[in-house]
């Protein structure tokens, strides 16, 4: 199987993923948030146990390479592929009943050098009826759900906006208050050039949003090591549709430490980074 067919068949398990945590997301439940640990909520932690099993299990059926990415070794070997699966992506909207989250599933590579690297990315909005997917040298796909049926395919391509005034920004934010007041600093800096400066998530979306022209931008401080399965399956949809995805101080994203990323559609990036800093 390569790898065209390999992120098709990924898609697959997460659409069927995805449709069983939707519902549970319409049947009731508790609508607290009580932290349990780090990205993780009292409600959702069943789901995402329930949904992390089923989607481990059917990606071993298709390839099981050396594993999965929370379990690497620490040294590794050129080649050496990892799946890496997120718990739901935007856990407070799926609590909240909103629309705004997905599950999310990557492939990690490690390259000549022993640095890791996404080379194929899956983002599957479930309640959106919207799957992103990608991989390496394969460009990026949109699916959305057709209202008459049947499913509609499109190439995803960033904006051509040139100029952060005028565009359409949208930033991420953590609970943790002195990360967002970093957040928040920067949206004040950049207040009255943007036409609109968007707050939905979660970060995977966000990232896809920005490779299919939706947003000109998107940037978020402090993204976590259990942010990594989101922002790499939203990375390889930004860079496959030739968009561009950097940390705020201009390194490329650092996959085993914490991150401030800016995504942007190419042509604004150097020119949203000075407010970044």
């Amino acid at each position: 199987m390569d790898l065209r067919e390999m992120t098709q068949a990924v898609a697959q398990v997460a659409r069927h993923a995805g449709r069983h945590a939707l519902q549970e997301q319409v049947n009731p439940h508790d609508l607290s948030t009580t932290m349990v640990s780090p990205g993780e909520t009292k409600f959702t932690s069943e789901v995402n146990t329930r949904l992390i099993r089923y989607t481990r299990a059917r990606l071993s059926e298709i390839e099981p390479f050396q594993g999965f990415w929370e379990e690497r070794p620490e040294d590794n070997q050129p080649g050496e592929r990892y799946w890496c699966v997120g718990n739901i992506d935007g856990a407070i909207n799926f609590i909240r009943n909103m629309g705004e989250w997905t599950v999310t599933i990557s492939l990690f590579e490690f390259d000549e050098h022993c640095h890791a690297r996404p080379i194929m990315g899956v983002v599957h909005a479930p309640a959106m009826g919207i799957t992103y997917m990608a991989a390496k040298g394969q460009g990026a796909i949109r699916i959305r759900r057709n209202p008459v049926g049947g499913d509609k395919r499109e190439k995803v391509m960033p904006s051509i906006t040139a100029t952060l005034d005028g565009s359409v920004v949208s930033y991420g934010m953590s609970y943790v208050p002195e990360e967002s007041k970093r957040a928040l600093s920067a949206v004040a800096s950049i207040a009255g050039k943007p036409a609109d400066i968007k707050r939905v998530g979660p970060a995977s979306m966000d990232l896809c949003k920005v490779a299919d022209g939706t947003y000109d931008a998107y940037f978020e401080p402090h993204l976590h090591k259990w942010d990594v399965p989101a922002v790499s399956a939203g990375a390889v949809v930004v860079w496959e549709a030739q968009g561009r995805l950097r940390q705020w101080n201009g390194e490329l994203i650092h996959w085993r430490r914490e991150n401030d990323v800016v995504a942007s559609n190419g042509l604004i990036g150097d020119e949203l980074q000075p407010y970044l800093q």
